[in-house]
């Protein structure tokens, strides 16, 4: 896969064992300046590809427990697949409760042999999942986090990027800061945020600022707009040259477009939007295209 070959590569610093349980394999993302990797939360990489003319770099998906691992959605692109625990407890997972399965899913993925980005228990910060901010501690939420990635370690899972995704500081909704629940940056190579234009208002900076200087006090690891999407009252088309602009100005890694249907239509389903859209990915993903 040329394109995200050119933008990431990894190195393994420590055979798959007990010590690089402890210690990841470092994998090192990096996006020259002026440029951002195009990804995508849609059906499938094809799908997206009829519909836009964009081949993405990233085709986001959503699992939850005992589920398969199954990447033909996306295609040539990397995969991004968020672990969600629904219907689990932390604590049990942190106790080792579900290691069979996370075990088994660790072993398909190392079987794999590609690049994979791996997020577990996304949007803690915020209360509207089981595993967020008022329904687990911090320190559960931790524990949880850092015994799934060692689990994957220790089943030789190496092509694994672990995404540590926040969600943006929203008006009306109790939240947390991100600090609390960062696990450490022995256990992170990449932070994602999810966050979405709702009104004409809202713009990268006051949407997305606050966020990224807050996870970067945390640590150095590439930051990815792991979500976004912009709904049809905030003006789409303008929302995303913004949106593209502002991550290239933040020197962030990338965009990650949701591309389905959800609580605002948030598709690129209308001319001046996907227009906008492929202006932007011709703009800054250039490096990645072809």
């Amino acid at each position: 896969m040329k394109r995200v070959i050119l933008a990431m590569w990894c190195v393994l610093l420590a055979a798959c064992s007990a010590h690089a349980a402890r210690q990841p394999a470092a994998r090192r993302i990096f996006v020259p300046p002026g440029h951002l990797l195009i990804g995508a939360a849609a059906s499938n990489a094809a799908a997206f590809t009829a519909s836009t003319g964009i081949r993405p770099d990233i085709l986001e998906h959503y699992t939850h427990l005992y589920e398969s691992f199954d990447a033909a959605f996306a295609g040539s692109a990397e995969p991004l697949i968020q672990i969600e625990p629904r219907h689990v407890s932390l604590a049990a997972v942190a106790a080792g409760q579900y290691d069979g399965w996370f075990r088994s899913y660790a072993k398909s993925v190392a079987a794999y042999r590609r690049p994979v980005i791996l997020g577990f228990a996304p949007e803690m910060n915020g209360p509207w999942y089981s595993w967020g901010y008022t329904h687990v501690s911090p320190a559960v939420y931790i524990a949880a986090w850092r015994h799934v990635v060692a689990v994957f370690r220790s089943a030789g899972a190496a092509n694994v990027t672990w995404m540590w995704t926040v969600n943006v500081m929203m008006a009306g909704w109790q939240m947390s800061s991100p600090a609390p629940w960062w696990p450490g940056a022995a256990w992170v190579r990449l932070i994602g945020i999810d966050g979405y234009y709702y009104g004409a208002s809202q713009n990268f900076a006051n949407l997305f600022g606050p966020v990224i200087r807050s996870v970067r006090k945390l640590g150095h690891e590439p930051v990815l707009i792991s979500e976004t999407g912009a709904a049809p009252a905030a003006g789409k088309a303008a929302k995303i040259a913004d949106l593209f602009a502002g991550a290239v100005a933040a020197r962030l890694a990338g965009v990650v477009w949701f591309n389905l249907p959800g609580n605002r239509d948030w598709r690129l389903d209308d001319p001046d939007a996907l227009a906008a859209f492929r202006a932007a990915a011709e703009k800054y993903g250039e490096p990645y295209r072809g």
